[in-house]
């Protein structure tokens, strides 16, 4: 799979919300209301994960989850990474108290 374009990838983030490109990835910070959310975040992107054989960098500071995609292989953004975000975005709208601050 292809590494995106700057134009592309610049088009491909424009359709997901708070998504940022860093460096050979894209990032976005989740913030949920307390620890046990953020973890219940993190578990439930594993099926698509799984799925999909693809799978986000991932850091937790208390009730913040931070995602990172990037496929490594490529040594950039591919669509899989696209793909990845929209359903990490999919995942957090579907828990109850989602509370989105700062960048992401």
């Amino acid at each position: 799979m292809a590494v995106l374009t700057p134009t592309d990838l610049t088009e491909k983030l424009k359709g997901l919300d708070g998504w940022t490109h860093a460096g050979d990835a894209i990032r976005k910070e989740f913030v949920f209301q307390d620890f046990p959310e953020a973890v219940l975040f993190v578990s439930a992107l594993v099926p698509g994960a799984e799925d999909s054989d693809h799978h986000p960098d991932i850091e937790i500071h208390y009730k913040r989850v931070v995602l990172s995609y990037s496929t490594h292989s490529e040594g950039g953004v591919t669509e899989k990474d696209i793909d990845g975000a929209a359903r990490a975005d999919a995942v957090a709208a579907s828990l109850p108290h989602l509370e989105e601050f700062g960048d992401g």
